[in-house]
């Protein structure tokens, strides 16, 4: 086969260029035409974006014959096909990665670095029995490999094997006692299993050895958090600006902590989204220690919360997220406020509640809730998936459940379930379990107002971790929260209550992804409910 010299240097890197920004756009078909007149080129840039193309156009055995060629070349570099699996889910095709991998997996077999990407896209999957016999295939393979040791052990662990993970991380630290990324891993584990001390020990370790690495700085604020430990937990929070691609405020402008004597009154301090709904929620409790100590507070705000901000008195102003920036002396993002108030009388903001409706929108939103003296139930059981985001998404396969698996809520007597579920999940309705009856107001339901509106008039929520658990114990609204096994911070450890939110009780699994004794205790709390509601 004649090979044809590849074009003029400048000519080719502009049309490498090109292809390699359809790639990340998800246009593959269109990097594929731009690439296939060099495949014959040799030139192992035209190659592996000639892969990646091909694995965007559901061609996995082309895909896999390039990144295999390239591998060979490079035996101890990460296998050029665990690339894709980046690409595809920026796009949320996750899925679409597997049949290159298994293509990549058959035509070596003998390359473990092939199985380990396998198991790595499998555990994305929450296939955790096949990922961790992927590993295992890896391990055989490259036994040394810290990298696919880690990645079983967190298989291992999604499988409520924390006994079998942790041994195996105790093992990979006993013959390199020096690596920052196992110390953090299983100071993660032993955080997970409320071995606080131990897990901080661990973390203390990974950063001794790697202190500048940001991901391993912010999980130890959380489980500094999750001890209870607020003030060293909330400026080791602060790491999350170093993060890519977080946003970070000028450090000329970001609010200072308050000290004894400092007087902020007059000041013009912006309050900004940050990160989710349901972080904004819970701090909005510190907005009014702001405007008691004189500030000139304007608060900026998706949409969806603006209306119901607006009626936090004192502000100066509510904007929305893509409003442009007006001036200001100091700017806060949201989860800043706790470490701003960590050392005054206000650690915890304002209790709840914190948050109200205008009345005119609950009496309106009360048409639309059931008048027939039984308990009124407003029910969430998926989260906001984030596909494209890996560790968003593998968080909310935890959290998320099944409408399916709350089916022994409907056996309940003296009960109305009124669905507060927006988004996919919300689609399951359309297959409801048998006997269930929902009320479903929330195609009307524009914004959190009006949610929270919905919300006054029920009797009670009971909801997976969502922004919903925070609405509701900002207003003061009894709530159940099913949680995960592998909870959030903010719910501690070993109790049942929340210093957040008098009104929350929390249900928490106590096997990794297990609903059904979480269920069964949720359903028993809203029978006794139902029984004692006055007639």
């Amino acid at each position: 086969m004649t090979i044809d010299p590849p074009p003029s240097g400048s000519v080719l890197d502009n049309v490498l260029r090109q292809a390699l920004e359809r790639i990340k756009a998800g246009r593959f078909a269109e990097a594929l035409d731009l690439m296939t007149p060099l495949q014959h080129c040799v030139d192992e840039r035209i190659d592996l974006l000639l892969a990646h193309a091909r694995a965007g156009c559901h061609d996995p055995a082309g895909a896999a014959v390039l990144f295999c060629r390239l591998a060979g070349r490079y035996p101890s570099a990460l296998h050029p096909a665990h690339e894709t699996i980046g690409l595809l889910v920026a796009q949320d095709r996750r899925a679409d990665a597997e049949p290159v991998l298994r293509a990549v997996v058959a035509l070596t077999p003998e390359d473990a670095r092939a199985h380990e990407s396998l198991g790595d896209l499998l555990i994305q999957l929450t296939r955790f029995t096949e990922a961790e016999a992927a590993l295992r295939s890896a391990l055989h393979l490259r036994p040394d490999s810290l990298s696919a040791s880690h990645l079983l052990a967190a298989a291992l662990a999604e499988q409520g094997r924390i006994a079998e993970a942790d041994a195996l991380l105790r093992q990979v630290l006993d013959a390199h006692p020096d690596c920052p990324v196992t110390h953090a891993n299983r100071a993660t584990l032993l955080s997970v299993e409320n071995r606080v001390e131990e897990a901080l020990d661990h973390f203390r370790a990974s950063i001794a050895l790697k202190p500048d690495n940001a991901r391993v700085r912010l999980n130890h604020s959380i489980a500094l958090l999750k001890a209870g430990r607020y003030t060293q937990g909330w400026a080791e929070h602060e790491w999350r600006f170093r993060l890519p691609g977080h946003a970070n405020p000028l450090p000329a402008t970001l609010m200072p902590s308050i000290t004894p004597g400092m007087d902020i009154a007059g000041k013009r301090i912006l309050v900004s989204q940050e990160e989710g709904l349901g972080d904004t929620l819970m701090y909005l409790r510190f907005l009014p220690a702001l405007v008691r100590r004189g500030a000139r507070v304007t608060v900026q705000v998706p949409d969806a919360l603006a209306g119901l901000v607006r009626r936090m008195p004192g502000l100066h102003r509510v904007i929305s997220d893509h409003h442009a920036v007006p001036a200001h002396d100091w700017h806060c993002p949201f989860i800043s406020l706790p470490r701003v108030f960590s050392a005054t009388a206000d650690t915890m903001g304002d209790a709840a509640p914190y948050l109200t409706a205008a009345p005119d929108l609950i009496r309106h939103w009360a048409a639309h809730i059931p008048a027939n003296g039984r308990l009124n139930a407003g029910l969430v059981w998926g989260g906001a998936p984030r596909p494209d985001v890996t560790n968003a998404h593998i968080i909310d396969q935890k959290r998320s459940m099944r409408l399916a698996a709350l089916a022994p809520l409907a056996r309940i007597a003296g009960i109305n379930l009124v669905s507060l579920q927006k988004g996919p999940a919300a689609e399951q309705m359309s297959a409801m379990p048998e006997g269930m009856r929902l009320y479903d107001p929330m195609d009307d339901v524009r914004d959190m107002h009006d949610t929270a509106a919905l919300i006054a008039g029920l009797d009670v929520v009971v909801s997976v971790d969502t922004s919903i658990v925070h609405l509701a114990g900002a207003l003061g609204c009894p709530t159940i929260l099913m949680d995960r096994y592998e909870n959030c911070w903010r719910w501690l450890s070993g109790r049942d209550d929340s210093p957040w939110y008098p009104s929350l009780r929390i249900v928490r699994q106590t096997r990794p992804r297990d609903w059904n004794d979480v269920v069964r205790r949720a359903a028993a709390i809203l029978g006794d409910m139902a029984e004692q509601r006055p007639a």
